[in-house]
């Protein structure tokens, strides 16, 4: 690091990982700053700049013990930042480097109490309640999917889906028989939450897999489809619908499908507007023709549940153009987790409980590879194009290209 990059990065201005600040701030003041930035994606502090981009340079003594002191004593989880300190003419800037925090929430503390800060565009402010959620998610600490559902018991499941669950797929023998030993099974499996003095509530988890209507008690737990006559969003759709219903299909005692869950609703759609009817070779019979690989459109829809962030209060998006599809995760890559990593079968599972009850479906691969397998060996074997990959702090996007 030398002093062209000083003045590269203060030609840049403040940005979401770059912050500038005086020498002469106090204590809680850099330690918000650290804070923020860790609970973001890491970025530097210019100790001895102006906001305005003027250095006035480094003046206390023992600036680096200071530093190291604020990120002991008051961040916590303490942490150890990378100090340099560069030479700018006759004065010099010090540089506080530090990483994405792994261990999510990082508060500062005042006193008796702690404030969780984050990084919006050159600012840090104190998080939402829904904020520290998310960060409670990606630290580990939370998981989103067993929090209940306000409004809903257990009449609010479908019966006829657990039995098949727990009986054909899990091999329970034998099945509960009355409603509280329904109940109680389905606490201990965290898709029900116990609640003392009140009725048990079901989870996002156990609403989504099993409930009759999930999108009634849940606005999130939809799924919208979209059909744009060309290539870009129009208000002029040719289709356009909110799909609801529970991401399990029904089986029969023999294994046969009788009921479709969300994602053969999704299908339906797909092979209305995406696939077209030709003759066989021998002319004999009838065959469908898929515009997609039908294997990757499942497996992105099924990663577009599994892996999203529940904290967020938008749908699933499925949208259908003239020369691809779009499928629209809600939230961000989990932790660490970038794109490259997510197609080498990289798994840092954001919703344990939905995506082992989808293992058992067999919705979802064990070894975690269906990105690779899947979506994008399926399109190439297809038609021979490349899967696109599209992750930010919003969502995670798919697109699947039509020729």
């Amino acid at each position: 690091m030398n002093h062209e990059n000083i003045l590269r990065w203060i030609r840049n201005s403040e940005n979401s990982g770059m912050e500038f600040k005086r020498d002469d701030i106090r204590s809680e003041q850099l330690a918000k700053e650290i804070v923020a930035l860790l609970n973001f994606k890491g970025g530097k502090i210019l100790l001895g700049v102006e906001d305005d981009g003027s250095i006035s340079g480094i003046t206390r003594p023992s600036p680096e013990e200071w530093v190291m002191n604020v990120c002991s004593d008051i961040v916590h989880p303490r942490i150890i930042p990378y100090y340099e300190e560069i030479q700018m003419g006759d004065r010099r800037v010090a540089v506080i480097s530090v990483d994405m925090g792994i261990s999510k929430p990082y508060v500062m503390r005042h006193g008796k109490g702690e404030n969780i800060y984050i990084r919006v565009g050159s600012t840090s402010r104190l998080a939402t309640r829904e904020e520290q959620m998310r960060l409670f998610q990606e630290g580990g600490f939370l998981h989103v999917e067993i929090l209940p559902v306000p409004g809903t018991c257990f009449a609010n499941l479908d019966l006829r889906r657990l039995s098949d669950y727990f009986g054909r797929v899990r091999r329970l023998i034998p099945l509960p028989n009355t409603d509280e030993d329904w109940t109680q099974l389905l606490i201990n499996m965290e898709y029900m939450s116990a609640h003392e003095g009140s009725d048990s509530l079901c989870t996002i988890a156990g609403l989504l897999l099993f409930g009759r209507r999930p999108g009634r008690f849940l606005r999130q737990a939809g799924l919208e489809w979209i059909v744009f006559p060309g290539t870009e969003k129009d208000y002029d759709t040719r289709d356009r619908a909110g799909l609801d219903g529970p991401l399990a299909a029904l089986w029969d005692e023999n294994g046969e499908q009788i009921e479709d869950g969300l994602l053969d609703l999704l299908m339906n759609k797909v092979r209305q507007h995406a696939s077209q009817e030709k003759l066989s070779e021998n002319q004999l019979t009838r065959v469908v023709q898929w515009d997609f690989a039908p294997e990757a459109i499942r497996e992105a829809v099924v990663n577009a549940f599994a892996h999203r962030d529940w904290t967020r209060p938008a749908d699933v998006e499925v949208s259908l153009y003239s020369d691809r599809m779009e499928i629209i995760s809600p939230g961000p890559l989990p932790n660490h987790v970038t794109v490259e990593r997510m197609k080498q079968g990289l798994r840092i599972p954001r919703n344990p409980i939905l995506i082992q009850t989808l293992k058992d479906y067999g919705y979802v691969e064990y070894m975690g590879m269906g990105v690779r397998n899947k979506i994008i060996a399926g399109m190439k074997k297809h038609n021979g194009t490349e899967p696109e990959f599209v992750a930010d702090e919003f969502q995670v996007l798919v697109r699947l290209l039509k020729e």
